[in-house]
């Protein structure tokens, strides 16, 4: 599949960017969301420069992405843990059962 161009707009300027169709979306949504933390970023007027603005934005961005994947590891060892406990009760069940008379 030959990959589409799609213009995105961030901090008022045009980029045009080649993915595939199905990615268009993503990519838009992508765009959006960089535009809006460089534009958080901007407004505190703590930053000057575009290439400094766009640093920090990454940052944040990054901050947030390895707070969701530490969240994403402790709920999936809660969920294997609770999975294992469910087990063992089933296994204890199934053997109580066996032992019963007949």
């Amino acid at each position: 599949m030959a990959p589409i161009a799609v213009t995105v707009q961030i901090l008022g300027k045009e980029y045009r960017i080649a993915c595939q169709d199905h990615e268009r979306e993503e990519l838009l949504a992508s765009a959006r969301m960089l535009d809006e933390k460089m534009r958080e970023v901007d407004r505190t007027g703590k930053v000057v420069g575009t290439e400094r603005v766009a640093i920090m934005a990454a940052l944040n961005l990054t901050h947030e992405l390895l707070q969701y994947k530490m969240a994403d590891r402790e709920r999936s060892s809660a969920i294997r843990s609770r999975m294992q406990g469910l087990q063992q009760k089933i296994e204890v069940a199934l053997d109580d059962k066996q032992q019963l008379p007949a």
